[in-house]
């Protein structure tokens, strides 16, 4: 069963590469690179650019020669972090057990930090070392995730849903956009650039749909059943704002049950991939943490 160390596998690489690509903290406008770096550097899982990294290897693939895409990816990520802690949406006051970046550096550079960091993303991706038309692929992957109909649009429809009855329909299509659409890019993306058949990026996109539905049931657990000192950030949160979430709609033991039976579908995906233990190993970390 895999734990924490399978994420250590990529942890320091990825975190010394974001460190090489993220604007230096004394690079001019300082402030807006010092928010940058607090939010972006901020002790992390690395789910989504390890997962990249995992699909290259599993179909034969390096993983460091798309390390520089699951950063971009990690960067889109701590964008959205940074302005779901807004006050006008979450309205958190810690991430990852630090203030979170508006506390520290305002909401304006908040706001403008983030909008760096999704610039920064698809400029990483740009410019990266493989062929044009993979780097063409990988960003319509990422702009698909990201936009209305991806990780902004399920964000929406979670605001507009706070407080209210909803039907389990939506509440999958939140979780889908919100937290799987990323997660399931980050797969796709890994794959592309290192030269999967359609076949097995279709398989790893799949895998990676399942294990971010999996990986937000298992969170939405955790912020039910945890503390603040366990999650590094508010325990209870989801409840008190009315959020859509599977504790609320189906009770923890049933969102437990859900939690593992979606990510062992993810795993039952990989049919063509050569190398699939590390990535059903990851899968069963997602909600490995609920135990």
């Amino acid at each position: 069963m895999a734990n924490q160390s399978s994420l250590n596998t990529y942890g320091e690489r990825i975190d010394r590469r974001l460190g090489e690509l993220l604007p230096p903290a004394d690079a001019v406008p300082e402030k807006l690179h010092e928010a940058m770096r607090h939010s972006c550097l901020a002790p992390g899982k690395r789910l989504r650019p390890a997962l990249a990294m995992a699909c290259a290897e599993s179909i034969g693939g390096n993983g460091d020669s798309v390390l520089d895409a699951g950063c971009a990816i990690e960067f889109v990520h701590c964008f959205s972090l940074i302005h779901d802690d807004l006050p006008a949406i979450d309205n958190d006051d810690l991430r990852r057990g630090i203030p979170t970046c508006h506390k520290v550096f305002g909401e304006a550079i908040a706001i403008l930090a983030g909008d760096a960091l999704f610039a920064l993303a698809f400029d990483t991706l740009a410019n990266g070392p493989w062929p044009a038309d993979q780097r063409v692929r990988a960003i319509r992957s990422l702009t698909l995730a990201t936009g209305s109909s991806g990780l902004v649009g399920g964000e929406t429809i979670d605001i507009l849903s706070e407080g209210k009855p909803i039907e389990r329909s939506t509440l999958e299509l939140i979780h889908a956009r919100k937290t799987g659409s990323l997660i399931a890019s980050s797969c796709e993306i890994g794959a592309i650039l290192a030269g999967a058949t359609s076949d097995q990026s279709g398989q790893l996109y799949r895998y990676g749909q399942a294990i971010g539905l999996a990986f937000q049931i298992a969170d939405d657990l955790l912020n039910e059943t945890s503390t603040a000192a366990q999650l590094g950030k508010a325990a209870g949160s989801d409840r008190e704002r009315g959020k859509a979430t599977y504790p609320a709609m189906f009770g923890v033991e049933a969102s437990r049950r859900m939690a593992i039976e979606t990510a062992e579908s993810g795993i039952a995906c990989l049919v063509d991939i050569p190398n699939p233990n590390l990535l059903a190993e990851l899968a069963r970390y997602s909600v490995e943490r609920l135990r």
